[in-house]
């Protein structure tokens, strides 16, 4: 990433698709398409991990599976796995915003389907798959116990032999349930093999790949469940505080995550293994990795568990320049984007500083007219840093402009030069392209012009997030030209154009 660049950043799930969400398919391959004739190098996503409560992927049932939504069916339908009566019906009255509820309802079931129809035909081809990923008979047998018992949390579960992970008890259940330890197995050979898919079409197309590492892990996950020797957990492997952020510019009453809190000191004792294979995963998908919430490596808040917000907790000192050594060692320091947003001290920035890796610079945080320069301002950047528009949890160009103050949309028509002739969003754009950073990534719905009805995520807020969609066709060979022509002019075109 050294060399000056651009992308745009866009969730699998906002990608247009005739079955309620967006998929690794066609829609997948044109969003591709339409990046290389955008002359942009980057596609940043979010993690894509099978969701959990509350729908948000940094919330997953597993830090190394991917999410079972993602599937294309019409690529199913191709293969002979499913046909045209299993797709048809209702996937949902909004093309912009995905019905989750609507989802789990029909995903599985038509799934389950390609499953019944692939299983002996794939079989020698799921074992080998099997076989190539340790972490999957857990995650596989947690789902299926957790189907058994209705969905719970694993915490819920009645059977404390298996709530607890006793070696008996997991024998004992997956036998029972092979049938379904088997399907949920299948459905990450499915999902793995339409990535790679995707993957090599971008990498043939000279588009890399971006993806988040979430710091924390969900607390109804496999991960915790099968592995609770790396958390901070009590006797019945249950929290006794939790994650989150306090206060901040996102929200009021800080952000209460609700995540488990690592043993760092278990983790260092064992060398960091259960990272560097968390890593190794993840690097599977991604050619890029943004290290999710990077001051929380400097020094983390901790929640009492039971707490309503995350007003109330203490600082406690995370694993630092050692760990973070231990992750460019291991893969090289140029794999990696930091998160540096939230309360940042100087201990934060000195970590930042020392890892070599490259921060965020947002412009939305550049221009509130406080009488002090941001180092968000673009004359601020550095080359070893990655400027954006906005991130998923901030709100779109448009949103923002027309909810800011009018003292800090004065601030940025005075210093990036805005014009009515131009538009606010298109001279903010402008001033991101411009920016001295190697990477400036901007999101999609900026380019599209649209407001705050197209925001991905609002923090602190337990729905309506996560769901806006692309429309078919939105993404025009117009703007694509557009786009290119702003990158070219910036010095960001790729070294072939």
């Amino acid at each position: 990433m050294k060399e000056r660049s651009s992308g745009l950043l866009l969730p699998v799930f906002s990608l247009p698709s005739p079955y309620g969400v967006g998929t690794l398919g066609r829609e997948a391959e044109r969003f591709v398409d339409f990046l290389a004739a955008a002359g942009q190098r980057w596609w940043q996503m979010l993690p894509a991990g099978p969701t959990s409560y509350g729908d948000s992927p940094y919330q997953s049932f597993s830090t190394f599976a991917g999410n079972p939504y993602f599937i294309d069916l019409t690529a199913l339908k191709t293969e002979g796995l499913l046909t045209a009566a299993d797709l048809a019906g209702n996937w949902g009255g909004d093309p912009r915003r995905v019905d989750y509820g609507l989802l789990y309802e029909r995903r599985f079931a038509v799934l389950h389907k390609a499953y019944e129809r692939g299983r002996d035909a794939l079989k020698g081809e799921l074992d080998a798959f099997i076989g190539e990923n340790a972490w999957l008979p857990d995650y596989a047998l947690y789902m299926a116990v957790k189907k058994h018992f209705g969905m719970a949390a694993w915490t819920e579960w009645p059977d404390e032999e298996i709530r607890l992970h006793r070696p008996d008890a997991v024998r004992d259940y997956a036998g029972r349930l092979a049938d379904d330890v088997r399907f949920y197995a299948f459905l990450q050979f499915l999902f793995f093999r339409q990535w790679k898919a995707l993957r090599a079409y971008a990498e043939k197309k000279g588009v890399g790949l971006i993806g988040d590492v979430p710091i924390y892990v969900a607390a109804d996950s496999a991960d915790v469940w099968s592995e609770p020797q790396w958390f901070r957990l009590n006797k019945d492997n249950k929290c006794t505080e939790v994650a989150g952020v306090p206060p901040d510019y996102f929200s009021k009453d800080g952000q209460l995550w609700g995540n488990p809190l690592y043993d760092w000191e278990a983790m260092k004792q064992d060398g960091y293994g259960w990272w560097i294979r968390r890593v190794d995963g993840a690097r599977k998908l991604f050619d890029v990795l943004r290290i999710d919430h990077f001051r929380g490596l400097e020094s983390y808040w901790a929640v009492p568990a039971g707490e309503k917000t995350a007003k109330v907790g203490r600082w406690v000192k995370g694993p630092g320049l050692p760990f973070v050594e231990m992750l460019t060692n291991w893969f090289g320091s140029e794999g990696f984007i930091a998160e540096d947003l939230g309360i940042l001290t100087p201990e934060v920035r000195t970590l930042l500083k020392e890892s070599g890796l490259p921060g965020m610079r947002v412009l939305e945080f550049a221009f509130g007219a406080k009488g002090e320069p941001s180092v968000y301002l673009p004359h601020c950047h550095v080359q070893n840093c990655v400027c954006y528009t906005g991130t998923h949890d901030n709100d779109t160009l448009r949103g923002w402009w027309d909810g800011a103050s009018k003292a800090d949309r004065a601030y940025a028509t005075r210093y990036l030069g805005l014009n009515a002739d131009e538009g606010a969003v298109r001279g903010v754009l402008r001033g991101g392209m411009s920016s001295t950073a190697d990477l400036f990534v901007s999101q999609v719905q900026d380019w599209l012009e649209l407001g705050s009805e197209a925001r991905i995520n609002t923090p602190g807020t337990p729905a309506g997030n996560w769901q806006w969609r692309l429309l078919k066709g939105e993404l025009t060979p117009a703007l694509a030209k557009e786009i290119k022509a702003m990158t070219k002019l910036y010095g960001r075109l790729p070294a072939q154009d």
